[in-house]
């Protein structure tokens, strides 16, 4: 059962006193920034990878397994098992709209239900990322066949029994970090009776993610 005792356990919002910040790398994605930051007893000079933030979708169908997509990634030089999943780098686009959009665009699936499952912060100490992960179920094949190019050309998708996904996790077989976290969290959140779940369209907040125009 909870404990009310620890329902302050939580992350603090706080912004030290940034007195100089500057762009050292502009990528083609996202960019490399410095910061100066005066913690009152000391100034520390903090690079991090300034990020768009981005959403995953963990599907599951009416036998309780999970959709999972193969595809190459090249910084880590394998074929990984993970979500659909993609950048919030279109402006004015609502997270909940860009998980739809993912899911569609990467596996040719559209869901009845949404919820959201969990959000993390990917890398506190190198990016300002911040993921969020949603719950689709009622998921059904789309009308429309996207075309993928690139990596995502040879996509591979496969249904899973989130037991079996779990167990891939913690056997450390499957290391993709949101699928990892999405995955233990659903095995949580459906023991509760999905308690737990957001609304689908609460605001999230993106750390300090403020400093990248999208085109």
């Amino acid at each position: 059962m909870p404990d009310a005792a620890y329902d302050d356990l939580a992350d603090e919002p706080y912004t030290g006193l940034v007195t100089d910040s500057e762009v050292v790398y502009r990528g083609r994605v996202w960019d490399v920034r410095r910061d100066t930051v005066d913690l009152g007893d000391s100034t520390v000079v903090r690079e991090y990878v300034d990020h768009t933030g981005a959403v995953a979708v963990l599907a599951l169908d009416d036998e309780d397994r999970a959709l999972l997509i193969r595809q190459y990634r090249h910084p880590i030089r394998s074929k990984d098992w993970e979500l659909p999943a993609g950048l919030l780098d279109l402006t004015g686009e609502p997270p909940l709209e860009a998980a739809k959009r993912e899911l569609a665009e990467e596996a040719d699936m559209v869901a009845d239900r949404w919820d959201v499952l969990v959000e993390f912060f990917s890398s506190p100490g190198g990016n300002n990322e911040v993921i969020r992960v949603y719950l689709a179920r009622g998921v059904r094949a789309a009308d429309d066949v996207f075309a993928r190019e690139e990596e995502e050309a040879d996509i591979e998708v496969r249904w899973v029994p989130l037991e079996e996904v779990v167990r891939g996790v913690l056997e450390r077989r499957l290391r993709n970090a949101p699928l990892g976290i999405a995955s233990l969290a659903a095995v949580a959140a459906r023991e509760n009776g999905y308690a737990s779940l957001g609304k689908a369209d609460e605001p999230l907040r993106r750390g300090s993610w403020l400093t990248r125009p999208l085109a």
